[in-house]
């Protein structure tokens, strides 16, 4: 029988999830929520989080989801003790990297970049505490960054901009190693990228390790190719416009 995976986040950001559970494991069948009605997350309660994470999470299980990937750091953060404990499947959550940017800085400085909801966080906090003490971090919100994913906009004059005002000062502390705490953010990664360039900085994305994770607790051994399903499986489903999210699907 084909396993279903639910996956859910604030918007399409969480698609740059999906796209390494395609890789990871393609045989699945895949049920996508973008709850964009309520994007973004980050300026929310997380007594609002919760109740919409608990809401979508009841939906996919309805919908037949035998596990669900928290797709948003902001949700991870307000929820998952929450539906970890309301719920029977398993939900695997976004943990923002600064341990594998605290082990391979050389700098000593990483910088993250994340929502305010994120970085405001207990599972962020302890996680920082952990492995930071002997390094320096400093951390940007990206302001606009879901509004640009969110939009399509990842390139033009107005989305550097945007992105310059976030990342310089990480750049401008030394930073090498920068942990993208929100889903949306990989989607910038060219514009990032460009603008770091002539810097000694790599950029690190949580989704293949949330990924593997999830392969783990379903006992799958993932797939050892980098290359999604010709054909996956996947619904798209949206709490408001969809078009975003199906705009947002062909590029992974």
């Amino acid at each position: 029988m084909t396993t279903t995976i639910g996956v859910f986040d604030s918007g399409a950001g969480g698609l740059s999830v999906l796209r390494e559970l395609l890789k990871a494991i393609p045989d699945a069948r895949y049920i996508y929520y973008s709850d964009n009605a309520n994007c973004p997350y980050g300026d929310k309660s997380p007594e609002f989080v919760t109740q919409r994470a608990c809401a979508i999470a009841e939906l996919l299980m309805e919908k037949g989801a035998q596990l669900i990937v928290v797709a948003c750091n902001t949700a991870t953060a307000a929820a998952i003790s929450t539906l970890r404990a309301r719920y029977t499947i398993p939900f695997v959550g976004m943990e923002p990297a600064v341990k594998p940017a605290a082990l391979g800085t050389e700098s000593g400085v990483i910088g993250v970049l994340a929502t305010a909801g994120t970085l405001k966080g207990s599972l962020y906090l302890d996680t920082k505490q952990k492995y930071t003490s002997d390094v320096k971090i400093i951390e940007g919100v990206g302001r606009g960054f879901v509004e640009l994913v969110e939009s399509g906009d990842l390139s033009s004059a107005k989305a550097e901009q945007i992105c310059r005002t976030a990342l310089q000062p990480l750049l401008d502390a030394g930073a090498d190693r920068i942990v993208l705490g929100c889903t949306h953010y990989p989607f910038l990664l060219p514009t990032l990228k460009k603008l770091a360039s002539g810097y000694n900085v790599t950029f690190i994305d949580p989704a293949p390790a949330v990924a593997s994770r999830a392969a783990q607790l379903l006992g799958i051994q993932p797939a050892a190719g980098n290359e999604k399903a010709a054909q996956p499986q996947v619904e798209l489903l949206s709490s408001g416009d969809i078009g975003p999210l199906k705009r947002n699907y062909l590029l992974i």
